[in-house]
């Protein structure tokens, strides 16, 4: 059986590596060999994760012919990278991109730190923020208040409380999306709902397709569920998904699901337009795919201006195609884990059915804060706190690292709640080593990718503003001078979780 996921064209390949930048010259001004040179771009690719890992790779003479150099000059590089782990080949089965053995695995990531530890030490490991008070209190006061008949019964309620996923279906159906009650699940935060949806769907071995770089804790819920993740690389910037690789893997994988971020993308800050999540949805059903849309990030638009383009769902009126995943963590307060799932009732049957074999239900107290504050108006105003509070994180941080870091690249979202940055060819995993020693967390590329892609990528939550802003580009800085100077390498930090 071929061990490659997804397949790379010979003109596209060579779009990309025409689109690098110039590499540097070799000692004494002399330009590399021109094979070493063409392993190198294919190589920064595959780190990069433009070129996915398990990517079949063009044949040594359609390549050649691309890029219009001789097969001899492929044939040396695609023996260079299999020498440095960066390609697989079999017998009939072609070559394919890879890893090599040691590379830091994108797996592990960064332990939220305790309240008592940040007087020492700036973390940016977790893309959240503090509660929108007055907000959580009056939920919470709320809530109380209509607790008591609640008491008087068994308190589970597999799909969630009644009154809430009337809520929640009002809320689409005001969005001229039509939806009843039973289209709703109430789950344990997104990561539940995620959870259970790959559990029902995917089981081991199945295929999911996945943007490249995505969330680092849904990619590792999905691996240790036993899926096979497909990488489908986003466009480079702001620009979203690349339909034409998304088209292609749909067609050639033939994932059981596949995951995406269309709002303010974790972790580039990607908007997807209107005209992408059409043909998105389009080319799912063709393939017979589910399409599992999260949209935790919708709420945080933070410029002005902005022309929200419709829900995914509003694209597959029938609901057999889009499942659609929410939150009020992101959006509200990472302490009030409670999400949702809207799809097709059988498919909600499904899954409440599903669900008492693991974790039977979700607290009502913490369904009733956020019913109080769906019915009262107190979401809208909660998140306009939460909007500003970002927004001047946002641009303290941008500002922060534009000073203390000018050859870093990035591109500003217009939402959301992290900026993704290139950190012009120092080590991701190295940095983050290097950051603990100097006091400030930060998560390497490597945790957004599949098999260890973007290495040369670390991702900055808008957690911080004024001076702390500040003095966590300055550490950040000084990290970068640790890495240079040779200090800052050592092994990756441990495994556990980003936020």
């Amino acid at each position: 059986m071929a061990q490659w996921t997804s397949t790379v064209g010979a003109a596209q390949l060579a779009r990309q590596l025409r689109s690098q930048q110039a590499r540097p010259t070799g000692p004494g001004g002399r330009k590399p060999p021109a094979y070493r040179a063409l392993a190198d771009g294919v190589r920064l690719l595959v780190l990069e994760g433009r070129v996915p890992v398990a990517a079949r790779l063009p044949a040594e003479r359609e390549l050649a012919l691309a890029l219009s150099v001789s097969r001899t000059t492929v044939a040396a590089a695609y023996e260079a990278l299999r020498a440095e782990g960066f390609l697989e080949s079999r017998r009939g089965a072609g070559s394919w991109t890879a890893v090599p053995a040691g590379n830091p695995l994108p797996a592990r990531g960064l332990e939220p730190l305790p309240p008592e530890s940040l007087g020492s030490m700036i973390d940016l490991g977790c893309a959240a923020l503090p509660a929108p008070e007055p907000w959580l209190t009056r939920a919470v006061q709320g809530a109380l208040e209509e607790l008591p008949p609640y008491a008087h019964t068994h308190g589970d309620y597999p799909a969630g409380l009644p009154a809430l996923r009337q809520m929640i279906a009002d809320r689409y159906t005001a969005l001229g999306i039509p939806t009843m009650p039973e289209q709703i699940m109430v789950t344990t935060g997104a990561m539940g709902a995620i959870d259970a949806i790959c559990h029902l769907f995917a089981g081991r071995g199945e295929r999911i397709a996945v943007e490249s770089p995505s969330y680092a804790n849904i990619l590792q819920l999905m691996r240790e569920t036993g899926a096979r993740l497909v990488p489908v690389a986003m466009e480079e910037g702001l620009g979203g998904w690349d339909m034409n690789r998304w088209r292609q893997v749909l067609r050639d994988a033939a994932p059981r699901l596949a995951y995406v971020v269309a709002d303010f993308h974790n972790p580039t800050g990607a908007l997807a337009d209107e005209q992408q999540r059409r043909d998105l949805v389009e080319a799912a059903r063709s393939a017979g795919t589910v399409l599992v849309v999260d949209e935790t990030m919708n709420e945080l638009r933070l410029d002005a201006g902005i022309d929200m383009p419709r829900r995914v769902c509003a694209f597959d009126p029938a609901g057999s195609t889009v499942l659609t995943v929410g939150s009020a963590s992101k959006a509200f307060w990472a302490g009030m884990r409670i999400g949702w799932v809207r799809a097709a009732p059988d498919v909600i049957r499904s899954l409440v059915a599903a669900r008492a074999y693991a974790d039977m239900g979700t607290p009502v107290l913490e369904q009733l804060a956020i019913n109080w504050l769906m019915g009262t108006g107190g979401w809208e105003q909660a998140v306009e706190v939460r909007r500003s509070q970002a927004r001047e994180n946002r641009d303290a941080l941008v500002a922060a690292v534009r000073r203390e870091l000018p050859d870093w690249e990035f591109t500003v979202p217009r939402g959301g709640l992290t900026l993704w940055v290139r950190t012009g060819g120092i080590s991701g995993s190295r940095l983050a080593v290097a950051g603990e020693r100097v006091g400030v967390r930060v998560p390497s590329g490597p945790r957004f990718g599949v098999d260890g892609a973007f290495e040369g990528y670390v991702r900055l939550p808008f957690t911080v503003s004024g001076p702390v802003a500040d003095e966590a580009a300055v550490r950040l800085a000084a990290a970068v001078d640790l890495v240079r100077s040779g200090a800052g390498a050592g092994a990756d930090t441990p495994r556990s979780f980003v936020a």
